[in-house]
């Protein structure tokens, strides 16, 4: 079966249909990962977002129930040059093709992934649609121009638990720990558990009563989808947390909610960072890691208190924000993912990092107890 990739500056891709029928709009973006399609595919960070993959061949070691990252796929629509419908692994259960059918996922591959993403790097990121039910040129550059634009999109609500629930604890309990969800990652619970966390996961609406009332030793602000300036719903939240002097640790969206409620501001950038190769300066140490990232956003450093805030990381590609930290409470973010999922685990360190602020906390409090 034909299908089209139309983006809002008029050009038309010609393909072969790979997934469900039917046509889905959005935000046209490319992932430089050459493995981790599943977990690409269920990151929630993707709702509203057609995800073209810059690697020729994608889906050759197939699905399965394991490697996923949340509930089902969120993103609009996936784009390959090309689709293995035969996969050769002993784990996979289905075919990426069958993967994508079974959860409504409109896909094309046969076209110039080469191309769209040098589109996207010189151009920015576009609005597209992926069709196999209209294929008029026309029609489809029209559609691609009336979707809805991510900047100023909440998408979080979509995404987020509807309600509370409790992520499977560690034999041995040494912190309790509140994740809010604003589109979290299954693989960041399972390091907060390894580190010896049980996690209580909250929706994105919960208000700081319903966090205090876990009396959590620490809080973490998950990754998510949108334009972080569209969710005023959440600062206050967060800036209650900081009032409380809870530790905290960000990571994407995460990290970017922590700047505005901080005082900063975000800004979109050009096509974002999206890839498991993303090599990012940690100041203090003078120390590179190789990192996985996934976010069109950025935190604005000149935005936030000097006196207040630490940029800790900066991504040397183009000198963005790739971390902070609150210079007297134990707060800290990042703008990547230590979790992986697909990537490296250069980052794991953050978890610890996690742990050893709530130890802190922790004695403080016993010490003021005495």
């Amino acid at each position: 079966m034909k299908a089209m990739l139309a983006l809002e500056d008029g050009t038309v891709f010609e393909g072969r249909a790979v997934g469900a029928e039917g046509e889905s709009a959005g935000e046209l973006v490319f992932n430089t990962s050459m493995t981790g399609y599943q977990e690409i595919l269920t990151d929630p960070s993707y709702a509203g977002q057609i995800v073209t993959m810059t690697y020729t061949q994608i889906g050759n070691y197939g699905c399965n129930d394991e490697d996923v990252e949340s509930r089902r796929p969120f993103v609009s629509g996936f784009v390959m040059r090309e689709c293995c419908f035969e996969p050769s692994n002993w784990r996979a259960t289905m075919s990426l093709p069958e993967f994508l059918r079974k959860h409504g996922v409109v896909a094309i591959d046969g076209v110039d992934t080469r191309k769209i993403t040098r589109i996207l790097r010189t151009k920015g990121n576009q609005k597209a649609i992926i069709s196999t039910t209209d294929l008029n040129p026309e029609s489809l550059v029209a559609k691609a121009r009336a979707a809805q634009d991510m900047a100023g999109s909440d998408y979080v609500k979509d995404v987020s638990a509807n309600a509370p629930y409790e992520w499977e604890p560690p034999e041995t309990v040494k912190y309790r720990v509140v994740a809010m969800d604003y589109g979290i990652k299954w693989n960041i619970l399972r390091l907060l558990r390894a580190a010896g966390c049980a996690v209580t996961v909250l929706p994105a609406t919960a208000g700081p009563e319903e966090v205090l009332a876990h009396r959590p030793d620490g809080v973490f602000l998950s990754n998510g989808p949108g334009d972080p300036a569209a969710l005023p719903y959440i600062y206050p939240v967060v800036r209650e947390l900081i009032a409380r002097r809870i530790p905290i640790f960000g990571i994407c969206l995460g990290h970017q909610i922590l700047g505005h409620a901080l005082g900063g501001t975000t800004y979109k950038l050009k096509f974002g960072h999206r890839g498991g190769n993303q090599p990012v300066l940690q100041n203090a140490a003078g120390r590179v890691e190789i990192t996985a990232q996934n976010h069109g956003f950025a935190v604005d450093p000149d935005t936030l208190d000097a006196s207040k805030v630490r940029i800790s990381h900066i991504h040397l590609n183009d000198r963005t924000c790739s971390g902070m930290e609150h210079t007297e409470l134990p707060i800290f973010s990042v703008q990547y993912h230590p979790e992986a999922s697909p990537g490296p685990h250069d980052s794991r360190y953050l978890f610890e990092r996690f742990t050893r602020m709530m130890d802190e906390a922790k004695a403080a409090r016993a010490a003021g107890n005495s």
